[in-house]
């Protein structure tokens, strides 16, 4: 009987670090064995600020997961955004010295690779090379050209860069916490891999994660990755607009905001407020939901209108039959579809990563809250198993899974039992991410507030 191999998604985001430890079950369903949530008080706008309170919230994050689920947590797959983030879109050729020998995968991977060195900005880096579509010998709209036969292999690229400062840090938290980063994935193809279906990809969709301190998006078209943008604004933004137009202090402002909050002004009354108690001794300050939902509605239209700005890069060339999934943490704002459909025109949906989870998995892990860390998780089960196809893990030593269980007094199992050993990584994107560890080896208001 082969041994379980548990994954492990690391999402460090703008207001909570989540460590998800998962495992697919053998009806192809993904059931979590643990997870840890801290807030995150190092992080701005997506990118790290403060190296100790990271590392500190990922520590704490993990040794949450790892008691939960048993497993000695040593190697994470870990998201990434921020605003720093841009993609391009580049095309790569590669002339063949004998087209009567069939196109292997290593070929292709020097296609891929080259990428890595095309031109870019001082002080970036590219993160991600996602192949699109390849053309043999002129002949567009190959997906697979594996075992074809040809002179020239050219190929259509989705290239993600990023600030190298950013990524740097990144990875210098994920060292300083113990553990070791297999890979880096950007967030909102780890949120598309929870939330959309392969035929909302094929027909054509936007992913819209609304997180804390981004709001990031990717574009499909045809199951291909067309776009890829991070807008600096989420659900913090709102919070300060809440905490200044209101005169309240910003934990008053977030409490009232996930409690009262609305989308859409319209669908509130005047006549419904909520109290703030004074600071010490002051009257406290009512605050209509009509007024607060004024507030929100402001700066969500500023948000959806930048959304909107992005996908029409793409949706004039395609369009978006599948229209938009909303996910994240600001997703559950009350109102928030209505919102996004009048301000975009398209179709709006909202995406819970519950779809790929076994059945017994906990109700609030089911939420758009957790739907990047699941993602990770995916991705990395994916990654998994695409390499053991190509026999990378046939050969003893399987460097790219690490850890073993622990049993309840925190002794390795494999010890004391029969040797063996349970696993516990973090993997990427398929066969469209890559690792990029390599590279820096060198381096409560309700007893407050009453209606």
């Amino acid at each position: 009987m082969s041994e379980p191999v548990y994954i492990v998604g690391l999402d460090i985001g703008t207001t909570k670090i989540a460590c998800i430890v998962g495992e697919k079950m053998p009806n192809g369903k993904i059931e979590i064995r643990g997870y840890g949530k801290t807030e995150s008080t190092g992080v701005k706008r997506g990118m790290v600020f403060n190296i100790e309170e990271t590392v500190d919230a990922i520590k704490r994050a993990v040794a949450q997961a790892s008691e939960q689920s048993k497993v000695d947590i040593k190697s994470v797959n870990v998201g990434i955004a921020g605003h720093h983030i841009k993609s391009l879109q580049h095309r790569g050729v590669l002339i063949r010295e004998n087209a009567d020998v069939e196109i292997s995968d290593q070929e292709l991977d020097k296609l891929k690779q080259d990428m890595y060195k095309i031109g870019i900005s001082p002080g970036e880096e590219i993160i991600n090379v996602i192949p699109q579509e390849y053309i043999i010998d002129d002949e567009p709209g190959i997906r697979h050209p594996k075992g074809m036969l040809g002179n020239k292999i050219e190929a259509n690229f989705h290239v993600i860069v990023g600030q190298t400062s950013a990524v740097k840090n990144i990875v210098k938290c994920i060292e300083h916490a113990g553990l070791e980063m297999e890979n880096m994935i950007l967030e909102p193809i780890a949120s598309a891999s929870a939330v959309l279906g392969s035929d909302e990809k094929e027909a054509g969709v936007a992913i819209v994660d609304i997180g804390g301190g981004t709001t990031d998006i990717a574009v499909f078209y045809d199951e291909i990755i067309y776009h890829t943008a991070v807008i600096p604004f989420g659900g913090n933004i709102i919070t300060e607009d809440i905490r200044q137009g209101c005169s309240i202090i910003k934990k008053h402002a977030e409490e009232i905001k996930v409690k009262f909050g609305s989308a859409v002004a319209s669908e509130n009354s005047e006549d419904e407020v909520v109290s703030i108690p004074g600071i010490r001794g002051r009257e406290p300050k009512e605050i209509s939901f009509k007024n607060l939902a004024g507030i929100i509605q402001a700066r969500l239209e500023e948000i959806f209108d930048l959304v909107n700005f992005e996908i029409q890069k793409v949706n004039s060339e395609h369009k978006l039959i599948a229209g938009i999934v909303l996910t994240g943490g600001g997703a559950m704002m009350k109102h928030i579809r209505q919102l996004a459909e009048f301000k975009t025109g398209l179709e709006v949906r909202l995406g819970y990563p519950n779809e790929y989870l076994a059945n017994e998995t906990a109700d609030d892990l089911a939420s758009p809250l957790y739907s990047t860390g699941i993602g990770l998780v995916i991705e990395g089960i994916a990654k998994y198993e695409n390499d053991l196809k190509k026999g990378k893990y046939e050969t003893g030593g399987n460097s790219a899974v690490k850890g073993s269980n622990v049993n309840e007094e925190g002794k390795d199992d494999g010890e004391e039992k029969d040797g063996s050993t349970t696993k516990a990584s973090g993997f990427s994107f398929g066969d469209i991410i890559t690792s990029i560890s390599n590279i820096f080896k060198s381096e409560n208001l309700d007893k407050d507030i009453t209606e």
